[in-house]
């Protein structure tokens, strides 16, 4: 499947925001920049914004000891930026989905490591 043209744009200034609160493990605040960025948003977008922000979400509920939320989110977050991969607004989605899977196996472990985002060459 070939990812839509809205995915060859650069990560505007709010998604890099989002990027660096996510990277550093402040998933509510992340979340609360990329509802911002998913309010606006019109489709196919909005599905990667939404999927993102679930992501952090999870991530959040995993902070919390809330492994099933956490899983539920992930999961349901890896679904809607799929379609996306390989890349999307310069986000590797490939290598995000799969630290999102590798902590869906190690969700419970402290010591596994939380996915970051991580932005192709610009």
């Amino acid at each position: 499947m070939k990812t839509p043209e809205a995915c060859h744009q650069p990560p505007s200034p709010t998604l890099r925001a989002a990027i660096r609160q996510f990277n550093d493990g402040a998933y509510f605040a992340c979340h609360e920049t990329l509802e911002e960025l998913w309010r606006i948003q019109d489709d196919p977008l909005r599905d990667f914004y939404q999927g993102l922000l679930q992501i952090a979400v999870g991530l959040l509920h995993r902070q919390k000891g809330n492994f099933k939320g956490a899983r539920s989110l992930i999961v349901k977050g890896s679904t809607l930026i799929r379609p996306m991969a390989p890349d999307c607004l310069a986000i590797d989605v490939n290598k995000l989905l799969g630290q999102c899977e590798l902590i869906l196996v190690r969700l419970e472990e402290s010591t596994a490591p939380a996915p970051k985002i991580h932005l192709l060459e610009t």
